[in-house]
């Protein structure tokens, strides 16, 4: 499991994350592969604890900085700008050079930045397009989730539906199966269930962590098999069907750092993501 490269210069990279593989190395990440790491071989760096202080004129493994400490925050990231959770697939910037990170991190405060993701959630979004405008902060009774909070950090997300699909399920003890037509005069009927689900795009206007799961949550339509907002037992009967969550980071437009050329990347989604909305089709 690596990330792919979907675009590389001598200022930026841009990868495709995939599911399951965190970003940042943490004291919790002790044997896993992080992107951090993997961006950190690939670009051969080093890391912080490693590097020695730069002075003026010595050459980096990246480029020459007049001042240790931009280096060694810029190193402490392997140049990554933003965050993708662990279980969401897609676009991830990394900068390549200090002037880069400093160019596109300012970028991501003034919301030059445009993110799109698409997500399938449980219910049929009756309203096209929206905007849901909740603060979002960090559960003071559980550091692991976050929740719409009063004394929350502003948190905007607009989204577009793209597609409903009318799910009919067997429902079991054991499994979950997805039906193309529902059974007649079958015993087993009272376990069947018709579901709805709906395709969304998404466009994060501000990048607060678990922003996009809280903000579905909220809106009452949660995320096709997210296992920390999708309530315990739904998530359970999502993942009997879908392995992970069905969030993906498609798109992403910035200013390049160098000339100031609007540019975009585009990723599809994953096949196991585009397999199962196939099975909703049939």
């Amino acid at each position: 499991m690596e990330p792919r490269v979907i675009f590389e210069d001598s200022e930026v990279l841009v990868l495709d994350k995939p599911a399951g593989m965190i970003v940042n190395r943490s004291d919790t990440t002790v044997g896993e592969k992080t992107v951090q790491e993997w961006v950190e071989g690939y670009l051969k760096v080093s890391k912080v604890s490693e590097v020695p202080k730069v002075s003026k004129g010595v050459r980096s493994p990246f480029d020459t900085f007049d001042t240790f400490p931009t280096f060694d925050t810029f190193l402490q990231r392997a140049g990554i700008i933003h965050r993708l959770d662990k279980g969401t697939s897609g676009i991830l910037l990394v900068a390549k050079t200090k002037e880069a990170f400093e160019n596109l991190q300012k970028q991501f405060k003034e919301r030059k930045v445009k993110k799109t993701y698409q997500a399938l959630v449980h219910g049929e979004v009756k309203i096209p397009e929206g905007e849901i405008n909740v603060p979002v902060g960090r559960l003071p009774w559980n550091r692991k989730k976050f929740g719409v909070m009063a004394e929350g950090r502003e948190a905007v997300t607009k989204y577009r539906v793209l597609n409903l699909y009318n799910v009919i399920l067997r429902v079991s003890e054991g499994s979950h199966e997805i039906l193309r037509h529902s059974p007649q005069n079958d015993r087993g009927a009272h376990d069947i269930n018709n579901e709805q689900l709906t395709l969304l795009e998404m466009y994060p206007e501000t990048g607060r962590t678990h922003q996009i799961r809280v903000h579905l949550k909220y809106f009452g339509h949660p995320i096709f098999a997210d296992p920390l907002y999708g309530g315990r037992k739904t998530a359970r009967n999502d993942r009997k069907l879908l392995s992970r969550i069905f969030l993906h980071a498609g798109k992403i437009s910035f200013y390049h750092p160098k000339d100031g050329e609007l540019v975009s990347f585009e990723s599809h989604l994953p096949e196991q993501l585009s397999q199962f909305l196939t099975t909703l089709n049939s």
